[in-house]
């Protein structure tokens, strides 16, 4: 049976400027890189999870609708001090119903994400 969450595919017509969001903008580690942006792994170790992003020209649409990524951070009113100067339209964190704080924004297609 199932032994190990490998990685969520997200495929985009822009797969270097979605690759350089990740990793430039929320500083996410390239974990194995392709030349052609095609098949890059973002993550944070080999043995977890890792976003893998695909060129959606050439492979199609890897999904149905859009992905939405929760992340944890050390310290989420200095990271979206350090968000708002890379991200025009991001806004300042609130509290959840849950009574947790998030900041909530989105990456170049759409996809939202959701730091904790």
């Amino acid at each position: 049976m199932i032994v190990k969450y490998h990685c969520v595919n997200i495929s985009s017509v822009n797969p270097k400027a979605l690759v350089e969001f990740y990793n430039e903008t929320l500083g996410i580690p390239i974990v194995e890189s392709d030349e052609n942006y095609d098949g890059v792994s973002l993550g944070f170790n080999g043995e977890a999870p890792v976003i893998v992003i695909w060129d959606e020209t050439k492979w199609g649409k890897s999904s149905e609708g859009k992905v939405n990524f929760v992340f944890n951070c050390d310290d989420l009113d200095k990271t979206y001090v350090e968000l708002k100067e890379k991200i025009a339209d991001i806004e300042p964190p609130t509290t959840a119903v849950w009574g947790g704080k998030e900041l909530a924004f989105y990456d170049p297609d759409g996809n939202k994400i959701l730091l904790l």
